[in-house]
């Protein structure tokens, strides 16, 4: 890469910022399988460490695929009690804890005079397919008595996010995005919306998702969108390699503070980056394929773009959707550089999704944490298990290492089942806005 196209350089001011009202990220928190916390996340990511394991919570054997994203280690009751924990999914739990761990970081009490201007809005794509296989099991093998009598508020795809605004207490703006993979992004960038719409000062915004089961895993392995590189699990998820076969299903939370600029500034919160822009579009093709000429992503590109004030050349880098299918991925490479020009060849892409596999409703609000966290270091995290170059995805995808590089501002995608397609921008904080 050039001195003159690299990240930073000849960049215009941002005077054509669209938003009078300027919204910022306070806080962050994530529970992933590289991690409980957004430091042991992050760790892994730049060490390029798989978090992809073979399938402990039942015997995957007769199924093609045997291995998924896990998250190690996570104890509910370290964030609930032992009743709250026996009426909420694991997708809600994790939301929970990403929630208390992000209002931790940006020191941030929700008290009764601010809790009507503070909002929840997360992202999912099924909530609990866990519980609806076991209540399944029960009401065939042991009646319909014997269902969990929560089994309703355990698995709709709202209860994540109303039982975080019970568990903290933010009684303002509260909804729920349910567009697939594409959820999360949608939720963050959704939110920044109700911020400046003048529904609230604070939102929580983020997703959640645990459908490690045999219900999930049945269902997608009849659709053969799961990779079956079962031999070496962390080298399975392959995003933008020509033997790439499949995703792997994994499950997390991510959940970030956005705040209306002048509440974080007259409260003094340190301030961790700036939601600069977003859109979505649908394919309107397929309800499972995307759009082989990758022409709705390229359009939520364009829309983000737009929406921040910002040209092509200045986004430093991209954190792609790379969820290690074959279409996937060939086809937002043709979208980003439908959208990009010539500018696509010269923009680092990383896929978070390499080490950690698909959190699905989870997945853009952990990948939006990794954008800011490379502001914040100055490092992008590399695509890991990229050996076999395709012709089809043949831009710079930062292989199997880490790579210094200043980020100021970066573009997040996510797409979904349905031709559901979301784009978030984020930036490095400046006073000025420039």
């Amino acid at each position: 890469m050039s001195k003159a196209n690299g990240p930073g350089e000849g960049r215009q001011a941002l005077s054509g910022r669209r938003h009078s009202i300027r919204v910022v990220v306070t806080g962050m928190g994530a529970v992933t399988p590289l991690g409980l916390n957004v430091e042991q996340y992050w760790a892994g990511l730049l060490a390029g460490r798989s978090g992809i394991r073979h399938t402990t919570r039942f015997d995957p054997s007769d199924y093609p695929t045997h291995i998924c994203g896990e998250v190690p280690g996570f104890d509910p009751l370290d964030y609930l009690d032992r009743r709250q924990v026996h009426r909420t999914s694991l997708a809600t739990q994790y939301a929970i804890a990403a929630a208390r761990m992000a209002l931790e970081q940006a020191e941030f009490e929700i008290t009764a005079e601010r809790a009507w201007r503070v909002g929840v809005l997360l992202g999912a794509g099924t909530n609990s397919f866990p519980d609806t296989e076991e209540a399944v099991r029960r009401l065939l093998t042991r009646g319909w008595q014997r269902i969990h009598p929560y089994f309703i508020p355990i698995s709709l795809a709202n209860m994540p996010t109303c039982q975080v605004a019970i568990q903290v207490g933010a009684r303002g703006y509260n909804s729920t995005v349910v567009t697939a993979c594409a959820a999360s992004t949608q939720a963050i960038g959704e939110a920044a919306h109700v911020i400046r719409r003048g529904g609230a000062d604070v939102m929580l915004a983020g997703g959640a998702e645990a459908p490690i089961c045999e219900l999930g895993l049945a269902a997608f392995c009849l659709m053969q969108a799961f990779s079956r590189h079962n031999e070496e699990p962390e080298r399975a998820s392959r995003p933008f390699d020509a033997t790439r076969d499949g995703f792997v299903p994994a499950e997390g939370a991510g959940v970030l503070i956005l705040e209306r600029l002048e509440h974080a500034l007259d409260r003094g919160a340190r301030i961790l980056a700036e939601v600069l822009g977003y859109a979505g579009t649908c394919d309107a093709f397929h309800v499972t394929a995307p759009d082989p000429e990758g022409e709705g992503a390229a359009q939520a590109i364009r829309l983000a773009l737009a929406d921040a004030g910002l040209a092509p050349a200045q986004i430093d880098y991209i954190n792609a959707h790379g969820t290690s299918t074959p279409l996937n991925d060939a086809v937002e490479t043709k979208a980003i550089k439908r959208a990009f020009g010539r500018q696509a060849y010269r923009v680092p892409i990383s896929s978070t999704k390499s080490m950690i596999g698909h959190l699905m409703g989870g997945a853009g609000a952990v990948e939006a944490i990794a954008c800011i966290k490379t502001m914040e270091s100055g490092v992008i995290h590399p695509t890991i298990n990229y050996r076999v170059p395709d012709p089809a995805c043949d831009l710079d995808y930062v292989p199997n290492a880490s790579r210094p590089a200043q980020v100021r501002i970066a573009l997040s995608n996510s797409f979904g089942f349905g031709g559901q397609n979301a784009c978030l921008i984020l930036g490095a904080y400046q006073e000025d806005g420039l």
